[in-house]
């Protein structure tokens, strides 16, 4: 006898199961919504229509005023320098507290920094069991393109997202996976609930000897359905139908350039990441404008190569709705000293007034 045979009967009414996505076709366009094609991982981008993309003015330029370096006194020096050797078990206060400074040399830098504030769109279908919610379909009124769904933006320059349903964009539809019969054949044991015993291969008998595995039957009840041939539907949950509707995803990000010239090889320019500086220059606009006039023509070649990138990377994918430019004097200064008879030196940087020492006079070793 064939053993396959021999294993039981199953429900053809029951299918097997489909895919978790809905097939090619399955779905109806829905006007503006043309890229959703329904199939998984399916999330076309909505690019702003052009009365939403602001465009720039030409020969606009904005002035910057000058400024002055800030200075810093011996003892704000040593005292933050006292502060970073406390910070470090190996290092001695000794020397700190007794060398002799030499000069302080302020140096003038610069941090530009650039934000754009953008809003994107991008859409897919999504479905969901159908249990009796309420269906906002079109019969309520034809669904407004992706732009003009209405929501509310967070505080200006904060990073959010958010999901909503596109309005009069739902129907309820048989669930494609189950083919509305809320259950699918167990592809483990073909909906016969039972599978050929693995340790004597469906004869009952191992080594001569009935087997203790199956008692002597041959086959054993499938544990992935517990017997009954079938599972509940993994997409409809046993609901049988399935709402569909388009969501829309809005985000709303921060884009942020930033610029500081090298202006003292001595300095490794990582460490101004992690102070901050006097903003002596803020502009802020739907769209800013390239700096004219200053001193440090870095800072205005700068400003204009990142406003054009930053427009040429958003405005044809995202709305913009801000941009903030920043002009930052951050603080600097070499201070110069002398320690018993050798001359070395350190830097103070940022309003926090943090210490970069690339080499201190006196450590203590432990062997």
């Amino acid at each position: 006898m064939n053993q396959d045979e021999d294993l039981g009967a199953f429900d053809p009414n029951i299918p097997e199961e489909g895919p978790s996505a809905p097939p090619a076709g399955w779905l109806d366009d829905v006007h503006g919504y043309h890229g959703n094609k329904g199939g998984e991982g399916d999330n076309p981008l909505c690019p702003p229509p052009p009365a939403y993309t602001p465009q720039p003015e030409l020969n606009r330029n904005t002035l910057v005023p000058n400024v002055r370096v800030p200075t810093v006194s011996e003892d704000v020096a040593r005292d933050a320098l006292l502060r970073f050797v406390e910070s470090k078990w190996r290092f001695s206060s000794k020397p700190a507290r007794n060398l002799v400074f030499k000069e302080l040399k302020p140096i003038t830098v610069y941090r530009y920094r650039l934000e754009t504030y953008t809003e994107t769109r991008t859409s897919a279908w999504q479905f969901e069991p159908y249990n009796g919610q309420a269906v906002d379909g079109p019969q309520f009124g034809v669904s407004p393109p992706p732009w003009d769904v209405v929501v509310s933006p967070p505080q200006r320059y904060t990073d959010r997202v958010e999901k909503v349903p596109v309005p009069h964009s739902s129907f309820v539809k048989l669930c494609h996976k189950c083919h509305g019969c809320g259950r699918t054949r167990c592809g483990h044991c073909h909906g016969r609930g039972q599978k050929r015993c693995p340790f004597c291969h469906g004869n009952g008998r191992s080594r001569n000897k009935r087997c203790t595995s199956c008692g002597g039957r041959g086959r054993k009840r499938c544990t992935f359905c517990r017997g009954h041939g079938h599972n509940t539907c993994s997409v409809c949950h046993g609901s049988k139908n399935l709402l569909h509707f388009i969501l829309l995803t809005i985000t709303w990000k921060n884009d942020i350039s930033d610029y500081i010239p090298d202006r003292q090889p001595d300095f490794p320019d990582k460490k101004f990441e992690k102070v901050t500086g006097d903003p002596f220059f803020v502009d802020e606009s739907v769209l800013v404008y390239p700096i004219q006039g200053f001193p440090d023509q870095e800072i205005c070649d700068v400003s204009r190569k990142l406003i054009n990138e930053h427009l040429n990377r958003f405005s044809s994918t995202s709305r913009i709705l801000q941009q903030r430019q920043t002009i930052e004097l951050v603080p600097l200064t070499h201070a110069l000293y002398t320690y018993n008879g050798k001359e070395s030196g350190f830097f103070v940087f940022g309003v926090e007034n943090q210490v970069f020492v690339s080499k201190y006079p006196s450590a203590c070793s432990i062997l």
